[in-house]
């Protein structure tokens, strides 16, 4: 085995234990292998591995990796986790599968729009500011009902679940609890929540999805250094 699949046997172990602690059925939590700044080798590992489904910050990084490898591996899922820009709204959807940061109502106007254009309709989640942080993208809780209301009616956007990211010096499965609630109160049945540091929390809180990097990949690569 090589030490991407070992990475992901020892991922994919804690997920199914700590689905079975809370009751749950650990094939109803996905792992999102995030590939963020690792190169398409780094992906073609797991791939081989049998892994199916990565997640990407950047459609840019993600243009320039995974067309090939879609190509190669037919039913790969790709989620976009990182903010979207509406002028990149065409690209996400021509490429991604799901997109799980949609925090606007500009935004979800332009996804639907490129939607229809591309008769392609990757599942949406709208991402939740559960900390309320003014650096950080995402709906703010008070107004996320309205939101979900607008995406369904107004935008007729396939939002399936809701995604968070909590502060990092703050109790995580606060923030879990939060979205899952919220997630129920709206008739969402899919919790993207949880990243390698407190994923097993995540999953015994009912996340569906968990975004894990660094446990599968290591430390990402030093970003180049530009003169």
């Amino acid at each position: 085995m090589s030490a991407g699949a070992d990475r992901l046997a020892e991922v994919s172990r804690h997920i199914a234990e700590a689905a079975r602690a809370a009751n749950r059925n650990p094939a109803d939590v996905t792992l999102v292998a995030v590939s963020k700044t690792h190169g398409a080798d780094r992906v073609r590992e797991l791939l081989e591995a049998g892994h199916r489904v990565f997640g990407e910050n950047r459609v840019q990084e993600a243009q320039g990796k995974f067309p090939d490898l879609k190509a190669a591996w037919p039913d790969l899922e790709l989620h976009l986790i990182g903010p979207l820009q509406t002028n990149k709204a065409r690209d996400a959807v021509a490429l991604f599968d799901v997109v799980q940061s949609v925090d606007r109502e500009k935004l979800a106007a332009a996804l639907v729009k490129e939607m229809d254009r591309l008769d392609r309709r990757p599942a949406c989640f709208i991402q939740v500011n559960t900390g309320e942080e003014p650096q950080k993208a995402g709906i703010l809780p008070k107004d996320l009902d309205a939101f979900v209301a607008a995406c369904r009616n107004q935008y007729q956007l396939p939002v399936v679940g809701l995604m968070c990211i909590p502060p990092v010096d703050e109790e995580p499965a606060l923030h879990f609890a939060l979205l899952a609630k919220m997630a129920a109160r709206n008739g969402l049945a899919k919790l993207s929540m949880g990243m390698s540091a407190d994923y097993e929390t995540a999953v015994r809180l009912g996340a569906t999805h968990v975004r894990v990097g660094s446990a599968l990949f290591g430390a990402r690569p030093p970003l180049p250094v530009h003169a």
